[in-house]
């Protein structure tokens, strides 16, 4: 299920082994780079400080690969917002696949101060980090957040409107420090703009948990399926593999017209959470008959939320070669057997209480 280009892409580096850092790289999205690149026999240099990461996740990883491949990767356990943590992590690093930051509209509402710090200060220092180092390629996690109020579907890269959080306003603030670096520095960087990512590892716990891994869990232990709103809110999801590739295909791209743009990674599909609740139950009905009754609840909409989005992912096919593999039901189908796998005991003691 892979793109041509995509698997040219993985013969070669597997045959030309590279240094990667993975910033955030025990979180969702790292972790899932780090299995990726190791697979691949790459080199990986990992930087984490646990805010949102965990250490199972690395340890997933590491029972996925073998003990050569775990032995290739290096973790440093730092902060980006240390500026020599940075230019540690950075040293003797070809590419920077820099995924750490505070993700979360409501957290970004709720702190808006330590949002900040960390996606627009750390931010910094990873770009000063990786220009020092003279890394061959900086691809940074941006986001659909960025366009804002702008009303207009599909979402094409030029046209953005108005942040409507503290969390997009500094994705937004990334954008603007990488195309500086790029204009200022010759520094080669790439914005991803992710929607709605989701897969394996993505944590369903927490005030701040994503909707997928949320509802999932949810529906597994028995508990109420929260909706805010009407449920037609809408959202381009986008598996984890799709994000791998263009990540990889980011770092790697030879073109000349690809370095220093923003790209969106979806899949340019619109589902709405109605739809993604229908899914959902579709799915884990196999293994949990009951969620086969079970009814959401609505309630109100909630503070600086997009109503709809939908990506136009032609500018990264164009440039980068870009062509997801999964669409939502294949995705959600992995997905969801990853979480049955290793949240069932979870769940039941959840029903049991």
């Amino acid at each position: 299920m892979s793109s041509s280009k995509y698997q040219q892409l993985q013969a070669h580096l597997a045959a030309h082994p590279a240094t990667w850092l993975v910033t955030g790289v025990a979180g969702f999205i790292g972790s899932n780079l780090l299995e990726h690149l190791l697979k691949l026999d790459q080199r990986v240099v990992g930087l984490d400080n646990f805010a949102t990461g965990y250490q199972h996740n690395m340890d997933a990883v590491q029972n996925s690969v073998t003990a050569e491949q775990w032995s290739r990767f290096k973790f440093i356990k730092g902060d980006i917002c240390r500026l020599e943590d940075c230019q540690a992590a950075c040293s003797g690093v070809d590419y920077v696949l820099h995924q750490a930051a505070l993700g979360s509209v409501p957290r970004s509402i709720d702190n808006p101060i330590a949002t900040n710090a960390t996606n627009i200060s750390g931010f910094l220092n990873m770009l000063v980090a990786g220009r020092d180092a003279k890394v061959k390629r900086f691809v940074y996690a941006a986001s659909s957040s960025t366009y804002g109020d702008h009303p207009a579907l599909p979402k094409v890269e030029a046209n953005i409107g108005k942040p409507l959080s503290p969390y997009a306003v500094t994705k937004y603030v990334n954008e603007l420090y990488a195309d500086v670096f790029a204009k200022t520095y010759g520094f080669k960087t790439i914005g991803l703009r992710y929607f709605n990512v989701f897969g394996q590892r993505q944590n369903p716990n927490g005030a701040y948990a994503a909707v997928i891994p949320k509802w999932t869990a949810s529906l597994m232990a028995g508990e109420p399926v929260l909706i805010n709103g009407d449920g037609e809110t809408s959202r381009d999801f986008c598996f984890i593999e799709n994000a791998v590739q263009a990540n990889l295909l980011a770092a790697t791209a030879d073109n000349p017209d690809a370095s220093n743009e923003v790209y969106n990674v979806a899949v340019g599909d619109q589902t709405t959470l109605n739809q993604l609740y229908r899914y959902l139950v579709t799915y884990l009905s196999p293994e949990f008959p009951a969620v086969r009754n079970a009814a959401p609840v609505y309630r109100d909409f909630r503070s600086g939320d997009v109503r709809h989005s939908l990506a136009d992912i032609s500018k990264a096919a164009r440039l980068l070669g870009y062509s997801p593999a999964y669409r939502i039901e294949a995705g959600l189908q992995k997905a969801t057997a990853w979480y049955v796998r290793n949240l069932q005991g979870q769940a039941a003691a959840a029903v049991s209480r």
